[in-house]
């Protein structure tokens, strides 16, 4: 999992060069300098046209000529008072964000006069961002009504005891809830504003489109505090129980009983449900961190310091990526959180599709866990037959058919 985490941050700096904006790409082969004399030095219709291509050319003949006060002539000279910089110097030291500015409101942010940036995050938000995304979430469909298509419904092999067992607590239902509820809200409401223009405004209207985005902004920015707040719930309540055993291999080996007719042992949480809940954990808490420094745009600064921890520990490099940037312009940080936000939430929705079906066309039984919070022993006892001891052990399933929250003869799961 941080492996594919990893591997999304690398394409993500990559991405038409957000987090590279204004920094000096490639060397030209055999280290030639283009001749620019009929240009007194300046760029030429090449330079130009490459750059038009996307294509990377050596900038620093610009960049590096912003002049310097040690150029200047003298005060007491002809011509002192203009300092060591020209107005075309000037103009490209405010282009690659180097000219020593003063502002009086704005901070650091105000001083960022011209980027490009923007230009490249808003080129990928509306067209890999979209394509891939929306054609993961998608696919993800797909591949689940085929696989139900296939497979079928994973029943339950022994007929219903009768004898029903607490599967999980109130506080534990409650968090569940209040985390998917409010997942659902804000992807929906991010796909809304990430295809709204394309999708809702030549169909309903410019001004629907536009009266939904607001409503979705609205909701987006509020019910995020109470997906951080279930996360953390979810976390110290089930973590002790998600922790990988001897038994996920026995699992994993089976295929869960997902293909095939096997019924894996299992505790508390399968492997398969480990997989979903640490994936939960790790993207929702990354998800969260970058939603926070987009809450409060300009505050947080994840990047730079994360590139550069990256770049410490020579895994750029190591997978041919080279350096990463350490010296990003506040709008940089945003455009890259931005995209990062995006591109993990589709990746984390991809996955609780998948969760979803299981826990309720997928699995007969299932849902009733996270419903009423009770199971019947028969589906307690095919799909976690080691926590079904445990809990026999403890006293907490008794002969008669009652349980700790359970009722006598309760309906049977399904």
């Amino acid at each position: 999992m941080l492996r594919i985490a990893f591997a999304i941050l690398m394409q993500l700096t990559l991405m038409a060069g957000i987090a590279a904006a204004q920094d000096a790409p490639d060397a030209p082969a055999a280290n030639t300098v283009p001749d620019r004399s009929a240009t007194g030095g300046a760029q030429t219709l090449e330079d130009i046209l490459a750059r038009q291509r996307g294509e990377n050319i050596d900038d620093s003949f610009r960049s590096d000529d912003t002049g310097a006060a040690a150029l200047g002539a003298g005060l007491t000279e002809q011509l002192g008072t203009l300092g060591g910089a020209s107005d075309p110097e000037l103009w490209r030291a405010i282009r690659y964000n180097a000219a020593d500015l003063r502002v009086s409101a704005g901070g650091d942010v105000a001083t960022v006069l011209v980027q490009d940036g923007g230009m490249r995050w808003l080129t990928f938000r509306e067209g890999p961002l979209r394509t891939y995304g929306g054609w993961l979430l998608l696919g993800t469909i797909a591949a689940l009504a085929l696989f139900y298509l296939l497979r079928g419904r994973i029943r339950i092999d022994e007929p219903a005891t009768g004898r029903s067992v607490t599967r999980f607590q109130f506080i534990e239902r409650f968090a569940h809830w209040v985390l998917a509820g409010s997942f659902i809200l804000l992807g929906l409401t991010g796909l809304a504003s990430l295809f709204g223009r394309m999708v809702i405004a030549p169909y309903l209207g410019k001004e629907i489109n536009a009266g939904l985005l607001i409503w979705s902004k609205w909701v987006h920015n509020n019910v995020s505090w109470a997906f951080m707040l279930a996360l953390v719930m979810v976390f110290v309540m089930w973590v002790a129980h998600n922790i990988p055993n001897r038994t996920d291999l026995v699992w994993i080996r089976q295929m869960g009983g997902i293909v095939g007719k096997s019924h894996p042992p299992a505790k508390k949480f399968n492997f398969g449900q480990k997989l979903i809940f640490w994936s939960v954990i790790v993207f929702g808490a990354s998800i969260s961190l970058s939603g926070l420094s987009l809450l409060f745009p300009f505050e947080i600064q994840l990047f730079a310091k994360t590139f550069g921890i990256l770049n410490d520990l020579g895994l750029p490099q190591l997978v041919g990526y080279g350096t990463l940037p350490v010296e990003l312009a506040p709008q940089e940080e945003m455009q890259l959180a931005q995209s990062w936000h995006a591109i993990l939430s589709f990746v984390l929705m991809a996955i609780i599709l998948a969760h979803i079906y299981i826990g309720s066309l997928g699995m007969e039984g299932a849902f009733d866990a996270m419903g009423s919070g009770d199971v019947d022993e028969a589906w307690a006892h095919q799909h976690h037959s080691l926590w079904l001891d445990e809990m026999r052990e403890k006293g907490e399933v008794t002969p008669d058919g009652t349980s700790s929250g359970g009722a006598k003869g309760a309906t049977p799961a399904e």
